[in-house]
Parts: structure tokens; sequence; C-alpha cells
């Protein structure tokens, strides 16, 4: 596969060298389609038309090589040492299947949906290593594949006679870019929240108020959340009238993690999103962002977070006690979205050219009883820094510069170029579920760790996406990456031997 992808990416990377702006998106399908079922269902029967029923079903193949998401984790990201304890090539196939029931009337609503997902000779799940096997948590993969309940919900309400509604149980939370909330749904398994939210909404302005908690995975269990002891609320406003020609937003966020969050039932539940450290985290913020066709061909987005609070910082393969009983530090953490585009309308193909900014703080004096570290909370972080999945909005900089068309109107291309450097290298790089790489000897060039003397920058990574909808049933994607590494991984992993990374999926979508 390296072979292969490591020339058609090297000349991308020579055409996309600067990084980038725009999430991304499969092309929608000719005609809105709403999947088999319902129209079978609704072919000769009008009042059909208020149910929702269908089966949405997704394959998707990946290769992955010298940062494949293995059992032996991040550490051996881009290590090039023989040996099954640094093995960091992953190929496997990935399948969900979620079947919906949903119904709605003009004041009230209901959906029901249901999720199976499981991977297909996947290393994560490999436990040739007893050690890493004996682990609660350790070497589990993006499997539940029992019959889950991913969404089941009841609103009340109808904004077009009364501006408040409520949405009730478990559901999707989506806000903004989803840089901080967010589905989650190119994971296999997505994210939701078993929340209470209430909507107010006039021409004035409008909030969503919400409280509830984060679902945990638990494969081969019921999944559950751990309100009271896990909790996550929120408020995001819209300010409609404060600009004609902007989007305008502000928000709070809360996150609070109890002690005794220590002592659930983390057995099943895959590493890194068990077991959270203690934390009081506060996030405000505003997001501002051009509205469509408001400036030309010309848009903008800018968005300004600011994080604290107090937080432990334990990961999560640390046992109970040590969980519970971990020092909180106070939390002052930053983080901003600079983005912009052209597109040139006039064209048939619509090309487009974005560049992006992203920053989040990094720790600047990890013995001073304070934390900078920002924390993205529950982001798809996937939209953002780059498809390989090796970043999030944590201790870093991201410069991504992008290039999208549209061919055909169910035919998209997508061209990313991304350049990459830690904020401050008194603190750790942090993976795609913002843990922290460690296991290394400061110094040692033996693996990742905090290394204030080397270099911050961590590489470059150059993406290419193609999406198809052949049919109205069907989306295709293919996706090639690569990632050059530059002086922090090198200097990290001089003594050991470093590579640079390679990463291919595909992809079919299909609503029945």
């Amino acid at each position: 596969m390296k072979s292969a992808i490591r020339p058609i990416l090297a000349v991308l990377g020579l055409a996309v060298t600067a990084p980038v702006f725009g999430q991304y998106a499969p092309p929608p399908p000719a005609r809105p389609f709403p999947g088999y079922l319902n129209e079978y269902l609704r072919k000769d029967d009008i009042y059909m038309s208020a149910w929702d029923v269908g089966v949405n079903v997704r394959v998707r193949f990946e290769d992955k090589e010298d940062a494949g998401f293995t059992y032996a984790g991040s550490n051996a990201d881009f290590k090039s040492t023989p040996g099954i304890a640094n093995d960091n090539d992953n190929s496997y196939y990935l399948t969900r299947v979620m079947p919906r029931v949903g119904y709605t009337d003009k004041w009230w609503s209901f959906l029901v949906e249901a999720r199976s997902s499981a991977s297909i000779d996947d290393e994560r799940g490999d436990l040739r290593v007893p050690a890493d096997a004996a682990k609660p948590g350790r070497a589990l993969t993006e499997n539940d594949r029992d019959a889950n309940i991913h969404q089941a919900f009841v609103t009340f309400g109808n904004h077009k006679e009364f501006p408040v509604s409520a949405k009730i149980g478990r559901q999707e939370l989506m806000y903004g870019d989803q840089r901080l909330v967010g589905a989650f749904k190119w994971n296999n398994n997505g994210r939701t929240f078993d929340a209470a939210k209430v909507r107010y909404q006039n021409s004035l302005f409008g909030v969503d108020l919400f409280s509830g908690g984060v679902v945990y995975n638990d494969n081969g269990n019921f999944n559950e959340s751990h309100i009271g002891k896990d909790s996550f609320s929120g408020a995001y406003f819209n300010f409609p009238t404060v600009s004609t020609r902007e989007v305008v937003e502000a928000y709070a966020y809360s996150r609070n993690v109890t002690k005794d969050s220590a002592f659930e039932n983390w057995s099943g539940v895959a590493a890194p999103f068990r077991n959270p450290a203690k934390q009081d985290l506060y996030t405000v913020g505003l997001r501002v962002k051009s509205k469509p066709g408001e400036y030309g061909p010309w848009d903008y987005g800018v968005e300004l977070m600011h994080q604290f609070g107090n937080r432990a910082l334990t990961g999560p393969a640390a046992n109970a006690a040590t969980t519970a009983a971990a020092v909180r530090k106070e939390q002052d953490a930053y983080a901003a979205i600079l983005q912009g585009g052209y597109t040139w309308t006039e064209q048939a193909w619509q090309p487009r050219l974005g560049l992006t900014y992203s920053y989040a703080s990094g720790d600047k004096n990890a013995a001073d009883g304070k934390s900078g570290t920002f924390q993205n909370l529950f982001a798809t972080t996937h939209l953002h820094y780059g498809y390989m999945d090796l970043n999030s909005l944590q201790n870093l900089h991201d410069i991504r510069l992008s290039y999208t068309f549209k061919p055909k109107p169910t035919l998209s291309v997508a061209l990313e170029g991304h350049l990459q450097y830690l904020d401050k290298t008194t603190d750790s790089w942090y993976n795609v579920a913002g843990v922290g790489r460690a296991g290394g000897v400061v110094n040692s060039g033996t693996g990742y760790a905090v290394n204030p003397s080397y270099g911050s920058e961590l590489g470059q990574e150059v993406d290419i996406i193609f999406g198809w909808s052949p049919t109205p049933s069907t989306q295709l994607e293919l996706g090639l990456g690569h990632y050059f590494t530059g002086d922090y991984i090198e200097q990290s992993l001089r003594n050991t031997g470093s590579s640079d990374a390679s990463y291919a999926y595909f992809q079919v979508t299909f609503s029945l």
C-alpha cells in the first residue's frame, strides 16, 4: 500500500503545500431520498408520510501503515522498530447497521434508532500480548455488536406557532462546526447523550438549554450514561438580528466528573473513552460566520474559546484509586479558529479554495499547579485536523489549505494539506481522542515524552478524498492520506527509527 500511495501524495504535497478551510462532505443524492422502505410505505398511503421507517448501513475498509491504531496504541505511531510491541500497521473492515422508526405529528414526535457496530480483522482487538489483554478496556475495537439503542427521544413543540420546544431522551448533540460538541458520526459507534433539551426561539434571539451525560459504548452490555457522576450541560445562543450578513452564536458548556465516577464499571468500555478524569470544567465561546453569498464569492469564520475551572490529569488507563485520589489543577486554556475561503461561483465545477488556522493552548509548566492544555470536550475531530486522525484540538497549531470542486452534482473532490506544530513542547502531543502520547524517557529518543528541548514541528499531512452518489440510496467515498514526519516525531524516535505514515479508506453507505 505505501509504495502506491507515496508517489501520488508526494505530488499532491507539492501542489498543496500550504495548509485549510472548509469541511469536506460527501455529495448529496441527485434528489431527496427518504429510503426504500419509506418510499414503499408512502407510495399508496399519504398518511404514512408522518412515519419514518428505514435502515442506514455503512461498510468501510481502512488500511493504515506506520500509524495504524493497533493494540500497541498511539505511542507506536511512526515507529519503525520491528516487533509486536511496536506494531503500527493495521487493515480492517468496519460495519454499522442502524434501523430506525420515527413519527412526527404537529405538536410532538418520537424517534427510536438502534445500532449494531462491528470491526473485522482489526488489530485493536489483537490480544497477543498477555499483559495488554489483561488490562480492562485495553485492546478493544470499534465493536458494539449487540443491538443497542443509539437514539430514543420524544419532542414536544411547534416553533411555527410557539417559541418553546423540548427534546427528552437519548439524542445526538451537534453545535457549530462540531469542534466541541458533535455526533462523531465518522466513528463506527458515533456519540449520543442521555439528555433533556429545551429550545426557545424568537426573532431577536434563541437558546438551547440542555443537561445530561454522554453515553458510553459498552460492548456486550446495554450502553449507559453516568449522569450525576459524569454530567454535561450547556447553553447555546443564536442572535439572528445582530447582523444580517453573519451567523452570530455564543455558548457555555459545563463538564462535571466526580471522584465516584472512577468506581463505575469500565471493563467493557474501550480506551480511551473510559474512566474520565475528575473535573469541573467550563468552556465559553463566541462563533461568527458569514452567511452564504453575503460577501459574494468570499466567506469567513471566527471562533474564540476560553476554558476555566479545574481538572485532574489522570488518563483512561489509571486505576480507580489513582483516578479518585488525583489532585485537581486550575484550568486556564484557550482556543481559536480563523478561516476564510473563495468560491468561483460562475464556474461549473464550483471550485473553492479555503484556509483555516486552528489553535489550542498547551501547558507551559507541569509543576506550577495549573493546566493550560485546552480540552476539546465531545468534538467530531475527524472533520478538522486531518483525515488520518492523528491530532485533536489540544496543544496544537494546525494550518489547513483545502481545494474542493464538483465535476458533477453527485461527484466531489477535496484536496487538503496540513502543517501542524505543538503549541508548547513543555506539554504532550495529544492523539485524536485527546490522550497524550507517552511512555518514552525524556530526551532519550526512544519514544514520546514531554521534551522541551525538541522542535515543535509535528509534520505535514496531505489528503485527497473522492465522494460519489451513483444512486439516491448510495454514497461512495475513497480517501488517501500521507503524513510526512517533522522534527518533533523524528527527534522523539531518533534512536528507534521513524517513518512517514500512509492511510487509505473506501466507504459505502446505503439508505434502505
